[in-house]
């Protein structure tokens, strides 16, 4: 069921679900009541204000999971609605092997100082974090859970926002081979993560050598123009405007036929987030390309914000 951003009707609370607890291997301690342990002071860190912000695709729970990087981004950003378009926890590498770091902590920790201090935080789990899907409609403490959301953005335009994977033909009818490329996938991340430690001691920025990789490769081109297309094709019979997700790893706004596409991108390869001004303007923000240095809170200036 789709929710519309500003309806006055709050979303379903139910009780904490005892599920969650009983099941270790498949999610950390994500959605259960935080504590109220003191938070480093970031009240001098210069706040970047948006009317919106989308982030998916983090993966927490996995060594590939620039948790340092987002935890910088939500520090020097605050927004009146923030959206968690999915894959935010990695359910399938947390059942194959249990890692979870401090850094993961405080991403979850600061997601929900965030919720309580008033910002309108919506969760809409993705394939990798599919666990929480049969808890949409429900809010726990102040996050509230869907399998979709319309956005209506400040100048009146109407997004449907859902994380994607329900457009993977893959996904949809080889689940098992989907799994085998996650593993393919998690060791290129794991390569990645050597190549940017030789760079950070070269005193060299971030560069991510799996996206490269994949937009270099001629069948995984085709495939995120076939991933948009079917989008685009659904927003335009539900009558939207444009449509927000994720899923794909490739950060992109662009104009297909009169419908917006916007991807957020992803916190393993890019370090992208979607961003909404007070216009209704939306922008990518590559968060990576503001610390050159690879030193999270090394560099606070103005973002680097790219509209595709």
């Amino acid at each position: 069921m789709a929710i519309t951003a500003g309806d006055p009707a709050e979303a379903r609370t139910g009780p904490f679900p005892a599920a969650f607890r009983e099941m270790p291997p498949l999610l950390p301690p994500f959605l259960w009541p935080d504590s109220d342990k003191p938070e480093t002071p970031d009240s001098e860190i210069p706040k970047h204000r948006y009317r919106s912000i989308w982030i998916s695709d983090i993966h927490l729970g996995t060594r590939g999971a620039n948790a340092e990087l987002l935890l910088s981004f939500l520090k020097h950003t605050e927004s009146e609605q923030l959206y968690l378009v999915g894959d935010i926890v990695d359910g399938w590498a947390l059942k194959r092997s249990w890692y979870w770091q401090q850094s993961h902590n405080d991403v979850v920790q600061k997601i929900l100082r965030k919720a309580r201090k008033g910002t309108r935080v919506v969760y809409i789990p993705g394939n990798h974090d599919e666990a929480l899907r049969p808890y949409a409609g429900l809010a726990f403490g102040d996050v509230a859970i869907e399998r979709e959301v319309i956005h209506v953005t400040a100048d009146g335009r109407r997004f449907l926002v859902f994380h994607g994977d329900e457009f993977d033909g893959v996904m949809q009818y080889a689940k098992w081979l989907a799994h085998l490329g996650d593993m393919a996938y998690m060791l290129s991340l794991h390569l990645n993560t050597l190549v940017n430690r030789g760079r950070r001691r070269l005193g060299m920025p971030y560069w991510s050598l799996s996206a490269y990789l994949k937009h270099k490769v001629k069948n995984a081109v085709a495939f995120i123009a076939s991933f948009e297309n079917l989008i685009i094709a659904e927003a335009r019979r539900r009558g939207m405007d444009g449509v927000i997700c994720g899923h794909i790893h490739h950060a992109e706004i662009r104009d297909m036929d009169g419908i917006t596409y916007a991807n957020d991108g992803d916190w393993v390869e890019s370090c992208t987030a979607l961003v909404e001004d007070f216009s209704g303007a939306l922008r990518i923000i590559r968060w990576a390309e503001e610390m050159p240095s690879g030193r999270t809170g090394s560099k606070a200036g103005t973002p680097v914000m790219a509209t595709v």
